[in-house]
């Protein structure tokens, strides 16, 4: 054996997602705050947003697609929006929420965050996992956790394999 001990992980059921979606809209409610929008960020984002949607009576919910994390730990350098691009007119003046899934290094809640700056009457975040390390200190938190995660929704490999074929 080499010594070198597997990171220690966290696995998400959706059962447990559940109670993390329940959980964080009583959070928003118990501290008035009423967002006019849910802004998810795609793809873990998606999942709480719509669970935030439906909890808070929100009908609005908007997408921005970011990518950072290319693997297991392996991320680009900084985050990158993707299209389709929001267009800021349809944040104007919104208390926005917004919603991902984790916020590991925190880049990402940073980047749409400051896409949101300047337009929107108020911006607070929500996430079921914040990691120590985030430079982002989200507003509704689940759990705050140190280790990886295993969501529900990517602890399995994709069926296709977008380059052609099936995946196996």
């Amino acid at each position: 054996m080499s010594g070198v001990t597997a990171p220690v992980r966290e696995t998400l059921t959706y059962e447990m997602f559940g109670t993390a979606g329940r959980e964080l809209a009583q959070q928003v409610a118990d501290d008035g705050y009423e967002p006019d929008l849910i802004l998810a960020i795609a793809r873990g984002g998606l999942f709480l947003g719509g669970a935030l949607g439906y909890a808070l009576d929100v009908k609005n919910l908007f997408v921005m697609n970011v990518e950072f994390y290319t693997g297991v730990d392996e991320r680009l350098e900084l985050p990158v929006m993707l299209p389709p691009n929001l267009d800021r007119v349809d944040l104007t003046g919104a208390n926005v929420l917004i919603a991902d899934d984790v916020a590991d290094t925190g880049k990402t809640l940073e980047l749409v965050r400051d896409f949101c700056a300047g337009y929107v009457a108020e911006v607070r975040s929500a996430v079921v996992y914040e990691k120590p390390r985030s430079v982002v200190k989200c507003d509704y938190v689940w759990k705050r956790t140190d280790d990886w995660i295993d969501f529900p929704w990517s602890v399995q490999p994709p069926v296709v394999n977008r380059r052609g074929g099936l995946a196996h």
